[in-house]
């Protein structure tokens, strides 16, 4: 572009033009899900339905005071959506702290505008803490820019006229004017973020588990209610006088008639209630809502509510460096002096003082002198030498930084100095004489050389050979709570990988200083160039560099091949497909849009050290639900086995009003109280396999006491009340069994827990009688009662034994068939089956259709907006308007946004 067009910019007209073609920076962000979107996800599940069709089974009786089990329905839902819109709020005001607004030329003006409103070819002004809004090419001016939110090198990369910049880095120093060369889709970020914008699946066994019981009980449900339903018509129909051809035929013309068999309906849907585990689902709900409650005190968002039970399951840990074990900034990590022998002061100079190292000296002053254009090396210096006492010297000449040059320096009264990189320095001479030191230092750090010159020509060239008086060495600076974290995953057995952009030295002689077992190894990412290769690096490496984003998610598909749980950490654009890929996905509050969008966890302080806390909060959560959760499976798994009973053995025994006894204080009560208590301990097993390991047994045990005493009940001829007593009593005692069993081992809390539970239920047997439809039994029936009670008990204290002398199930994944093959090697021998799964075409047809239906109505929308800012961008005159523009710059924390203070009115 001509340097007139440079300084005119586009015209209204050419503006117009692009904006016809379609050719607007249409904002391509990962953006989070709309309200709408979060209310429709959590009301159209599985569980809900089933309710519903109960619900409505029931609104045909007209029995509306055995609507109440809607209550839980309706809680549980709230607590999803609840949920889900406090960190959609979360994360959209995060996303509000970057800066929205770009300096463009059109018309010869200086115009501001909105990120939306750029068109392909505009001149845009930018400096210092400026974000690039689009891809763009550098046409006047130099920078030094950041982009480590989109490559990972914490390395600032220095930008002339005809490098191309891109979209979402930062410029760190300098000031220039580019041209956009893609808007839209086309640009750098929208690539990657298209390529995350697939549905990840939330890998929760939790879930899973809670899923699996709803379909299973959905399935049974039908065939049970069915018969239920029958058996209770067929009652019906004889207490009727058998009317009609048959019960069928009898209960088809009832309801034509208008007259709904209430009693069949309502016993049927009772059975059915009991197999639908509801309180198990709310109690899950509440333990990780209260889980994301607290984390959030700790400064920890937790997204969505599975991601904190992910995260505790994590064995493989992949972490991002910049950003999450380094802060983003450099730091000096040690000077050290060479001799100087000989080089006393020249003619006509001052002399260094005697208490300050020349190597001090010059370090100081030098990094002062050029601290007006301040890259990472020269703050890190001014920082280092803020707090010591360095004489300060007037500067008679500066050479600022240049990357051909690669170094800067300065002229005193005390003599020139210049600092570094050795090799463009020195001469071939001087380098070889200290190249062995400059090696060892360089294993961990950056290494400057700092060297006395006679001075400078006016061109800024050295004059006379550098003579080196010491070193300095720069690197990232750690996060001083780093080292602590990764020993706490170290000490819990989690594998941990540091994948970084970064060069792979660099990173690995952090991770060596931070603690990363296998630091030493490490590989560089480029030279995995097939996905055989990348795949055994897995393998064989825990440090991986110069990792591109496409990499990054390869590495963490391995690994989730060979069965590990994985989590992942980062901050940047590069970090967002793997980010997207992984089993458990944490942020940093200070990184991009796109990777807190996508992040199930972000670190709002931007504090890893935030990090144990998750875990710990998902041990509580996962190990105090599977003992309450045996609880409520219990309740139904025997509602299952009795309904089959009651099938062929009718009555159903149990009254409405005595399984509000059980569920009360054998299942609610305890089930809530072991849910929220403190549990640290690791997390082994399978959730299912846990809780089934549990309830099985107090199941069995339940429906082998209620067959006892239906047996019983038609040997001596008991009536239904005192059958529906020992049926209750026998129940409470297994259930008492089992709540003493998952209460090991004891401690104050839980004594104190079955103290309240068997008094209880003696209270409401002895006091409410009549209320809970107690019989008064006789000393023989008593005898009876103790005897099945006794039976009861030993035989569920019998399968429990069985059950926790059961081994699990071994797995281990073979890799290495494009999809890979699972090989289960278990207690009956061994089992291959493929690793993928079947494709759900229907609704990624339907999701497809509407991604194309909101990308439409975005492209309406971004016109519209591009418009708007032709209107804006009139040419006016230059005055100052007093507006301040939000600043973003780097800081210890990663990115610092200084808001404009607004004045009192």
């Amino acid at each position: 572009m001509a340097a007139t067009d440079i300084e005119r910019g586009l015209s209204t007209a050419e503006v117009e033009e692009r904006i016809a073609a379609g050719k607007i920076n249409r904002n391509m962000e990962l953006k989070t899900k709309s309200v709408k979107e979060l209310i429709i996800e959590n009301l159209c599940t599985l569980f809900n339905l089933i309710n519903v069709i109960l619900a409505f089974l029931v609104i045909l009786t007209g029995s509306f005071k055995n609507l109440t089990f809607l209550f839980v329905v309706f809680l549980n839902t709230a607590i999803g959506v609840i949920q889900s819109m406090r960190s959609k709020k979360m994360v959209d005001k995060l996303t509000l702290l970057t800066s929205k607004k770009a300096i463009a030329v059109r018309d010869g003006a200086e115009v501001e505008l909105d990120l939306d409103q750029i068109v392909l070819d505009d001149i845009i002004r930018l400096g210092r803490g400026d974000q690039i809004p689009a891809d763009a090419v550098v046409v006047s001016g130099e920078a030094l820019v950041n982009e480590s939110l989109l490559t990972g090198e914490s390395d600032l990369i220095k930008k002339q006229p005809g490098s191309e910049l891109m979209s979402g880095s930062f410029i760190d120093s300098g000031l220039l004017r580019a041209r956009v060369i893609h808007v839209g889709a086309d640009s750098y970020v929208a690539k990657i973020n298209n390529e995350a914008k697939y549905v990840k699946k939330v890998n929760s066994e939790i879930m899973n588990a809670l899923n699996a019981i709803v379909r299973f009980a959905s399935i049974i449900m039908i065939p049970l209610g069915l018969a239920l339903f029958a058996s209770s018509v067929s009652e019906l129909w004889d207490a009727a006088g058998t009317p009609g051809n048959s019960a069928l035929s009898w209960c088809f013309s009832e309801l034509l008639a208008g007259h709904v068999p209430s009693s069949a309906l309502l016993s049927t849907v009772g059975a059915l209630l009991g197999m639908i585990p509801q309180g198990l689902v709310l109690l899950t709900s509440s333990v990780l809502a209260i889980a994301t409650v607290r984390l959030a005190r700790r400064k920890v968002l937790a997204q969505q509510l599975y991601c904190i039970e992910t995260l505790a399951r994590v064995d493989v840990l992949c972490l991002d460096k910049t950003g999450t074990i380094t802060s983003g900034r450099m730091e000096v990590e040690g000077t050290y002096p060479l001799p100087v022998e000989g080089m006393g002061a020249g003619e006509g100079d001052a002399a260094v003082p005697v208490d300050t190292t020349v190597l001090d000296f010059a370090l100081a002053n030098v990094a002062r002198a050029t601290s007006a254009d301040a890259n990472e090396t020269c703050q890190a210096l001014l920082n280092y030498y803020a707090d010591r006492p360095v004489e300060v010297s007037e500067p008679l000449s500066v050479i600022p930084f240049s990357s051909s040059k690669k170094w800067s320096g300065a002229s005193f009264a005390q003599g020139s100095y210049v600092m570094g990189a050795a090799q463009f320095v020195l001469s071939d001479r001087a380098f070889a004489q200290v190249e062995n030191r400059v090696a060892e230092l360089a294993d961990t750090c950056r290494v400057l050389v700092v060297a006395r010159v006679d001075g400078f020509t006016p061109d800024g060239d050295m004059v006379g050979e550098a003579e080196p008086v010491g070193f300095v060495t720069i690197r990232d600076e750690i996060r001083t709570s780093a080292a602590e974290t990764i020993g706490y995953f170290n000490e819990q057995g989690v594998t941990l990988n540091v994948i970084s952009g970064d060069d792979p030295r660099t990173v690995s002689s952090i991770a060596r200083v931070v603690g990363v077992p296998g630091a030493d190894a490490y590989v560089d990412a480029t030279t995995l160039d097939t996905p055989a290769k990348l795949d055994a690096a897995v393998d064989r490496y825990h440090v991986f560099g110069r990792v591109t984003p496409q990499q990054k998610r390869e590495l963490v598909q391995a690994l989730k091949r060979r069965e590990h749980t994985v989590a992942m950490t980062g901050d940047g654009v590069n970090d967002v497909l793997a980010l997207k890929e992984a089993d458990c996905s944490v942020a940093m509050a200070a990184g991009s849009d796109a990777a807190r969008n996508v992040a199930e966890i972000v670190l709002v302080d931007n504090d890893f050290a935030s990090m144990p806390a998750v875990v710990a909060e998902g041990r509580r959560s996962i190990n105090n639900l599977q003992r309450s959760a045996s609880l409520f499976l219990t309740k139904t798994l025997f509602s299952m086995g009795l309904a089959a009973l009651c099938i062929a053995l009718p009555p159903y025994p149990f009254e409405p009003i005595q399984m509000t006894l059980i569920n009360f204080f054998c299942i609610g009560a305890p089930g809530f109280v072991l849910g929220l208590e403190p549990n640290n301990a690791r997390v082994k097993g399978s959730f299912l396999t846990n809780v089934l390991k549990r309830a099985l047994p107090a199941s069995l045990a339940v429906i082998l006491a209620a067959a006892l005493d239906i047996f019983v009940a038609r040997v001596f001829g008991f009536n239904q009340l005192t059958l529906s007593t020992m049926c209750l009593l026998t129940s409470c005692a297994a259930s008492v069994s089992l709540i003493w069993r998952i209460s090991q081992p004891l401690t104050p809390l839980r004594v104190a827990l079955f103290v309240f539970v068997v008094a209880g239920i003696l209270t409401g047997v002895i006091g409410f009688p009549k209320l809970l439809s107690i019989a008064n039994l006789s000393m023989g029936q008593m005898v009876i009662l103790a005897v099945i009670v006794v039976i009861t008990c030993s035989v569920f204290f019998k399968l429990a034994t069985m059950m926790d002398s059961l081994k699990p199930r071994r797995r281990h994944a073979a890799t290495g068939f494009g999809r890979g093959v699972r090989v289960r090697l278990g207690r009956g021998g061994g089992k291959v089956s493929s690793t993928g799964s079947t494709a759900e075409r229907f609704a990624k047809r339907v999701a497809a259709d509407m991604a194309q239906r909101r990308e439409a109505r975005t492209v309406r929308e971004a016109e519209a907006r591009a418009l708007e800012g032709v209107a804006q961008a009139q040419p006016k005159k230059k005055k100052s308007t007093g507006v301040k523009r939000s600043r973003v710059t780097k800081s210890a924390q990663g990115i610092k946004v200084s808001m404009p203070s607004k004045k009192k009115k």
